[in-house]
C-alpha cells in the first residue's frame, strides 16, 4: 500500500512539473520582459492554454502541499484564468469592459480548480490572501491592466516563487512608471498600497515597507500621494 501511495504521489508530483512547464513555455513566449501580452498570438495557442486550464480543473491542491507549493499553483491559476477571460473578450481596451449578468470581471464565477468553480476575487482575497498570506502575492497576480505590477513571463513553481516574488516587489517599487520615489518629501506610489493597505503594514509603516525593496531609501516622514489607475489592457 504504501509503495502504491509512493508511487501515486511521483506520477502526480511529475504531472504538476510538466502542466506547469506548459504554462511556463506560453508566458514565455508571449509575455515580453516588460510584462506586455500579445494577446492576438497568445489567441493562437488558446488551446494550449486550455489544456493547462483542463489540468487546474482536474487538480485537487493538498493542505499537505508545502505553502510555496500551493501559493505558486493558485497564483498561476488566477494568472491562467485572467489571460483566458481577456482571450474569450479579445479584441478589448480593458478588463474593466468585462461584464457577465452584471458581474464584474473578478466577480464571474468561471475559474475551475478541483472540480470547484470560483472567482477570481475569491482565489485572490479568500485563498492567496487570507491562507497563503504574503504581502508579495499583489505583484504574483495579475489584473490584465498597465498599471497592475507586470505580469511575470514565467511559472510560478515551489521552487522559485520565493525569488522570483523578491525580484517582482524590487523591480516594482523601482519601477518609475508604476511608483515615483525620486522626491524623497513627496512620494507617489501605486493605488495598490492604498487599496491593500493592511497587507503591507503587519510589521510597521507603508514607506518602511517600501524602504525594503527601493534603490534610494524614502525619508520616513514622506509624504503620500497615490498615482491614477491605468486600467487599460496591458497589451502590446
Amino acid at each position: 500500500m504504501k509503495k502504491i501511495v509512493f508511487i501515486l504521489s511521483i506520477f502526480l508530483s511529475a504531472t504538476v512539473i510538466a502542466q506547469t512547464a506548459t504554462f511556463n513555455t506560453l508566458l514565455n513566449k508571449h509575455v515580453d520582459t516588460k510584462g506586455n501580452v500579445n494577446y492576438k498570438a497568445l489567441k493562437k495557442d488558446e488551446a494550449t492554454l486550455d489544456s493547462y486550464l483542463a489540468y487546474l480543473n482536474q487538480t485537487t491542491p493538498s493542505s499537505s502541499w508545502s505553502k510555496n507549493k500551493q501559493k505558486a499553483f493558485w497564483m498561476n491559476a488566477y494568472n491562467a484564468y485572467t489571460i483566458k477571460l481577456i482571450l474569450e473578450n479579445y479584441p478589448l481596451k480593458s478588463i474593466t469592459k468585462i461584464k457577465k449578468k452584471g458581474k464584474s470581471a473578478w466577480k464571474i464565477p468561471f475559474a475551475k480548480v478541483g472540480g470547484k468553480t470560483y472567482t477570481l476575487d475569491h482565489i485572490e482575497h479568500n485563498i492567496l490572501r487570507k491562507k497563503l498570506f504574503d504581502p508579495r502575492i499583489h505583484v504574483g497576480v495579475n489584473c490584465a491592466s498597465d498599471s497592475c505590477p507586470k505580469l511575470h513571463n514565467k511559472a510560478f513553481t515551489a521552487k522559485n516563487v520565493d525569488s522570483e516574488l523578491e525580484s517582482l516587489m524590487k523591480q516594482f517599487i523601482n519601477d518609475s512608471k508604476r511608483n515615483k520615489l525620486n522626491k524623497k518629501k513627496t512620494i507617489h506610489i501605486s493605488e495598490i498600497f492604498n487599496w491593500f493597505k493592511g497587507d503591507f503594514t503587519k510589521e510597521g509603516s507603508i514607506v518602511d515597507y517600501i524602504n525594503k525593496y527601493a534603490d534610494e531609501k524614502v525619508a520616513s516622514d514622506a509624504k503620500i500621494h497615490h498615482l491614477p489607475y491605468d486600467w487599460n489592457l496591458n497589451g502590446k
